[in-house]
């Protein structure tokens, strides 16, 4: 059954609370996160994601979702001061009504759907939360089965990243990796039990434009940092570069939007099966 506790000083919960939103080493130790949000909150529970608690604010009348929630869930119930929960919600012009503390997932390539149609996404060291976040939010809306992030990358449980991912995050597996190598090991084993997944990186030079790759065959995209693009070891191991098609003067894209021009071809391809 639920449990009850009410929380109005800065007492240890809610410091732990706190440290989770800014310190991503103790995301990490404590393996949870904050989430608020009608749509990610929902998605969080319907895709069965750990709910550890939900704090909700004890100055105001809620919402039916929230009542609901907070009636269905069974998981910790925290009444917070709403000075605290502001602090929480990191938004100076309202306070949320509820945040869920939500634990983390495995870091394992195993989450993702290896299917005939397999199409997935690898960002390569990433910098910027919210980049990977839109990207999350990209293979979600263009029928993706999952996202791997390499190497010392921004955290894809970062607040930034999972308000840009708009509660995508929880409908598509995010798996981080500590290096390239990890993921083409995967790749060899995902070949030797009969897939033809091939690996396509993203480049301004790219040998072949995206529309003339066939996206139909099962598919690991591959985008750079956003700064200094893909990594040699990432370079080396593609079956194909891919450069999108530009007529103007800028002379590359957004990591995140490059790779979400790249998804939506790939889908529109796709839909033409």
């Amino acid at each position: 059954m639920a449990k009850d506790i009410r929380v109005t000083s800065r007492n240890a919960r809610f410091q732990q609370w706190q440290a989770v939103l800014t310190n991503r080493t103790k995301r990490q130790r404590s393996g949870e996160f904050l989430v608020q949000g009608v749509r990610p909150i929902t998605l969080a529970v319907e895709n069965k994601w750990p709910i550890r608690a939900l704090l909700y604010n004890t100055d105001t009348a809620l919402s039916r979702w929230a009542v609901d929630l907070l009636e269905t869930v069974d998981t910790l119930r925290v009444e917070m001061a709403p000075e605290l929960l502001h602090e929480l919600g990191e938004k100076a012009d309202r306070t949320p009504e509820l945040i869920a503390v939500v634990g983390l997932q495995p870091d394992d390539l195993s989450r993702l759907d290896i299917r005939g149609d397999f199409l997935g996404l690898a960002f390569d060291r990433p910098s910027s939360p919210g980049n990977v976040g839109s990207l999350v939010r990209s293979v979600d809306a263009f029928g993706g089965h999952g996202v791997i992030v390499t190497g010392h990358a921004a955290d894809p449980y970062d607040p930034k990243a999972v308000r840009s991912s708009t509660g995508s995050l929880f409908s598509t597996p995010v798996v981080r990796v500590p290096s390239h190598r990890d993921v083409l090991d995967w790749v060899g084993s995902v070949r030797q039990n009969g897939s033809p997944l091939k690996v396509v990186g993203t480049d301004e030079h790219g040998d072949l434009a995206v529309t003339d790759y066939d996206f139909t065959a099962p598919t690991l995209i591959v985008i750079g940092n956003e700064t200094t693009g893909l990594s040699a070891g990432w370079r080396e191991a593609c079956d194909h570069m891919l450069s999108i098609p530009m007529s103007g003067s800028a002379s590359s894209l957004n990591a995140a939007n490059a790779g979400t021009v790249v998804l939506y071809e790939a889908a529109r391809q796709r839909q033409r099966m």
